[in-house]
């Protein structure tokens, strides 16, 4: 096997999450690019892919972020025969066969191989079967359908022809709830799309009681409140003030003394620790029966992704990583409460920087969160876009940023006992 190594600056990195039935996040599709045109240019794509699977795997540490989860990993025909495959951990990828490739002897004896390795294979993009095909149906573990050719009754028929094989059913390319339910009635286990993982907006939806009350809090801490105005808002919601209490203690601020109440618990921890826990449990807030939305996670991360982002940026570019922060998770909450992010800021008299991110995405905290969405859908055109207005970052930068936000994202969920 040769070695490899990457060219700088020409290392994309993507994620989509994967849920099952109860919508617990399962799996992330890793969607690698090696340039700006999505590798179209490239004249060894076996090695591009390889070179950029390896850094994913060692310098950026995908395994440690991924966590318990899957990564999904696209395979085209000549990177299915490249013995760069065996750089790969078997218990942590799951390969994926594009429906490019042609179920040709080779390709299934290449498969049958594979899968002697300890290999997970699934097939992507599947919208009919096809005699030709059902010997490679045969041999991977997850079908993945593709929902936006499909009409309902099409969608219907296909998974009919499916099921016989008795093998994992994913629906991508979910965007509404009206296509989730229609795949859950049909007995789909996984999902993905951007019904998951791009905010939409549920109208009619209120916020409950406990989130307005963290709002209010929130918008006490931005405007300087003095201890005695928090505690008063506290003071409603018994329930909150001791997930609060409770959170403070199994965090940790390095004291050695339990803390026992919220004057003590603002003391210790500060303003700005006080304001992290507050956006966490706004989104905690949010779940229902015990079962987070992926939003929670993705929303956790993406903060974390501006946070960390921020602190690279040079020159009159600089701005507060609390900001960054905020901006990060703020942005997924019209997904969560269901109101016009407008809506949302209105209440809480965020500086105007904030604001201006979140409802125009505008200054320089609006094109860090151009930046983090753009990362997340693994669009390398509006990657290379929002980081020429941002000196001091590059793809490098953004990639190592993104490996570190989906580690902290990682930890914080096994923390958390999710």
């Amino acid at each position: 096997m040769s070695e490899i190594s990457a060219p700088s600056g020409q290392l994309f990195l993507g994620r989509q999450p994967i849920l099952d039935r109860d919508q617990q996040l399962v799996a992330y599709e890793l969607l690698f690019r090696r340039d700006t045109q999505n590798a179209a240019n490239v004249t060894d794509g076996v090695m591009a892919t390889a070179t950029v699977i390896a850094n994913a795997f060692t310098e950026l540490g995908i395994i440690d972020a991924l966590g318990d989860c899957r990564g999904f990993i696209n395979v085209d025909q000549d990177f299915l025969f490249s013995d760069v495959l065996e750089l790969l951990p078997v218990q942590t990828v799951v390969l994926e066969i594009l429906e490019t490739v042609p179920p040709t002897p080779e390709v299934l004896s290449r498969c049958r191989e594979l899968k002697t390795k300890g290999f997970a294979l699934a097939l992507d993009d599947v919208i009919q079967v096809s005699r030709e095909y059902t010997e490679l149906i045969d041999l991977v573990e997850i079908i993945k359908v593709d929902l936006q050719p499909l009409t309902p009754d099409e969608l219907h028929r296909l998974t009919g022809r499916l099921k016989p094989f008795g093998k994992q059913l994913l629906a991508e390319k979910v965007d509404s709830h009206e296509q989730l339910e229609q795949c859950m009635k049909l007995g789909y286990q996984l999902f993905q799309g951007y019904h998951f993982a791009k905010p939409t907006i549920i109208a009619g939806k209120k916020l409950d009681h406990s989130q307005l009350a963290l709002m209010n809090l929130m918008g006490l801490l931005f405007s300087d409140a003095d201890t005695l105005e928090l505690e008063s808002a506290f003071k409603p919601e018994p329930g909150l003030t001791v997930t609060l209490l409770r959170m403070t203690n199994s965090v940790g601020a390095g004291t050695k003394t339990r803390i026992s109440s919220l004057r003590n618990a603002i003391d210790v921890l500060g303003r700005r620790q006080l304001q992290r826990w507050l956006q966490l449990l706004m989104f905690t807030s949010g779940t229902h029966g015990g079962t987070r939305s992926p939003l929670l996670q993705l929303a956790a991360t993406r903060g974390q992704l501006m946070e960390l982002m921020s602190r690279k940026l040079q020159g009159g570019s600089q701005v507060s990583v609390d900001d960054a922060f905020m901006v990060g998770i703020m942005s997924l909450m019209p997904a969560l409460v269901g109101l016009p992010i407008a809506d949302i800021v209105a209440p809480l008299s965020m500086p105007a920087q904030i604001g201006a991110a979140l409802c125009q995405q505008s200054g320089v905290l609006g094109d860090l969160l151009k930046l983090a969405i753009a990362a997340e859908n693994g669009d390398p055109r509006e990657m290379t876009a929002a980081i020429a207005a941002l000196p001091g970052l590059d793809i490098d930068t953004l990639n190592h940023c993104v490996a570190q936000a989906l580690t902290w994202a990682a930890s914080l969920n096994r923390d958390s006992g999710n």
